[in-house]
């Protein structure tokens, strides 16, 4: 029977004000899926990967915050996104919501020091910072992930003078993953490459109308095979214009 070591989110984009296109009470719907979420990590015992923004703006209000410590799952551990980040940048990052999650001990924020387990080693590229290659080693019985917010996309570029990489050039050019993670795109996707993986989990809300047809979801790591399973979010019809 195969165990998933660890389950794959990305852009929660946590917010208290209700998006344009949605008819429903976009509060209640959100705290469904954290629930949701929550009730698969403890199913699976292990930790969540999440890609980043895991908050839609960086200085949340005090009972957003609250929000966050009394619904988000527990053994997050995440990369700060654009969104987290005063002026998307890193130099400010200990003014943001993110950092005082962290402090609180409710997520574990990687920045540039890799963290490990027996099954998973993870090497964290915030936004902004550049996804750097690992020399390789044939004899190791773990598995290297990257968990990166970067912009990647999978076959048309996603807006006119795009200069990111696609995903599959991107899992081609940085070696010594078996698995990189990514974050940014709302558009849930895999990428496989001679047994290497990119995965881009998409966002966990639908928060635009062009996201009516966007079936959120995360997904199951399979470190042993190296391999991924989609888990599909319970949704509501009709809520989004």
């Amino acid at each position: 029977m195969k165990i998933p070591t660890c389950i794959i989110t990305g852009d929660l984009h946590l917010r208290e004000d209700q998006p344009v296109c949605r008819t429903d009470d976009f509060l209640a719907a959100q705290t469904r899926k954290l629930k949701w979420l929550s009730e698969l990590q403890r199913k699976h015992n292990c930790p969540i990967l999440d890609s980043g923004d895991l908050f839609h703006h960086w200085k949340p209000s005090p009972a957003l915050l609250r929000y966050a410590i009394n619904n988000l799952p527990d053994e997050m551990i995440t990369v700060p996104g654009n969104h987290d980040l005063p002026s998307h940048s890193m130099e400010l990052y200990e003014k943001s919501g993110l950092a005082v999650l962290q402090a609180a001990g409710k997520v574990c924020v990687l920045f540039d020091e890799p963290s490990g387990s027996r099954e998973n080693v993870v090497y964290p590229f915030p936004w902004g910072a550049e996804i750097t290659s690992l020399s390789l080693n044939s004899k190791k019985d773990y598995r290297n992930i990257a968990l990166c917010h970067v912009m990647t996309y999978q076959g048309r570029k996603p807006y006119p003078g795009c200069k990111d990489p696609g995903a599959g050039a991107l899992l081609r050019n940085t070696t010594g993953y078996d698995l990189i993670i990514t974050g940014h795109n709302h558009m849930p996707f895999v990428v496989e490459d001679e047994g290497r993986l990119l995965v881009n989990p998409g966002s966990l809300m639908r928060t635009t109308a062009a996201q009516i047809d966007h079936k959120p979801r995360v997904y199951l790591y399979y470190a042993e095979v190296n391999t991924v399973e989609p888990v599909f979010i319970p949704i509501e019809d009709g809520v989004i214009t």
